[in-house]
């Protein structure tokens, strides 16, 4: 019988957002191959550091410890004997990740699918969006990102902004188009129709079954939490979606303009995810995050 990864949450990951290639990528983008694959070579036996997004990385695979729930596979436009390297980095910071997949300059993006990949994390903008329009959950790791020392070792937090992040972006449209009033009104008007879904909302699915699949033997929880510009009455919108969904989050915060920085600063996630690069800009001074391109704010 083939093996089957349908059962697993998976995480597919470009070696730069899991190791820090910040160097040899700037040579990379020069569009030097050669001198990028010599760079490479030359440093085989010297393990790379870790990236953004290598904390959550770490702490996902600890949910393997009773049974193998999540798998994660790389994902690369580097060369194979680049691979050689991402995998000896791994072998050496002991995450166990056992498949990779590495294009030598090609968009990887098409590989998704055969993974089937619960979420795609990249430092590539355009492999980012092309992942994004075949309808997989994925994000632009910003590397410049600080990576947080967190208090919750036996924990892996997960924060999501709302709109066309975990639901569509119909309200922001609206917001965009015709201002704060009619969007409140909007929403509150439509309050106990559900929001359509949105590109990370089979992410925080997959996160919910392994919330209620998690036991004693796990050394490592889930907690999620909804970080949004929305405030009441727009909130009710938002719960009523995630109830008809059938989905539980741990923490919502409604903060009506506020600066998500400090509110993530208090939470403490290992990941947050957001489309407004400006969210982007002020939680990454705070913790690794992710720009999902998505919606009319990500249009041009």
């Amino acid at each position: 019988m083939a093996l089957s990864l349908a059962d697993k949450l998976v995480v597919a990951i470009s070696s730069r957002a899991l190791f820090d290639f910040e160097e040899e990528n700037r040579v990379f983008e020069t569009g030097d191959l050669q001198a990028y694959e010599a760079l490479q070579r030359e440093r085989l036996t010297v393990p790379a550091r870790p990236g953004v997004a290598f904390a959550l990385i770490r702490k996902l695979l600890a949910l393997n410890t009773s049974a193998h729930r999540v798998e994660v596979a790389i994902l690369s436009r580097s060369d194979p004997i680049s691979g050689l390297r991402a995998f000896s980095s791994c072998r050496e910071h002991g995450l166990a990740i056992e498949r990779g997949v590495f294009t030598r300059g090609r968009p990887p993006f098409g590989y998704l699918k055969p993974l089937n990949a619960s979420l795609f994390l990249s430092a590539n903008h355009g492999d980012v969006r092309d992942a994004l329009a075949a309808g997989f959950p994925a994000a632009r790791v910003l590397p410049e990102s600080a990576t947080m020392a967190s208090r919750y070792p036996d924990e892996i937090r997960i924060a999501f902004d709302g709109d066309a992040v975990l639901f569509s972006d119909e309200a922001e449209q609206i917001f965009q188009r015709d201002g704060l009033r009619a969007f409140v009104s909007h929403e509150r008007d439509n309050r106990e129709l559900p929001l359509a879904v949105g590109p990370l909302k089979p992410l925080l699915e997959a996160l919910h079954r392994l919330q209620k699949l998690a036991d004693e033997a796990s050394p490592m929880r889930i907690r999620t939490a909804l970080v949004t510009a929305r405030s009441a009455p727009a909130h009710e919108r938002a719960i009523r979606t995630l109830m008809a969904w059938n989905i539980e989050i741990d923490e919502a915060m409604f903060l009506g303009g506020l600066d998500k920085g400090a509110f993530l600063r208090e939470f403490e996630p290992d990941f947050f995810f957001d489309d407004q690069i400006r969210h982007c800009e002020s939680a990454r001074a705070v913790t690794a995050t992710g720009h999902v391109a998505s919606g009319i704010v990500n249009a041009s």
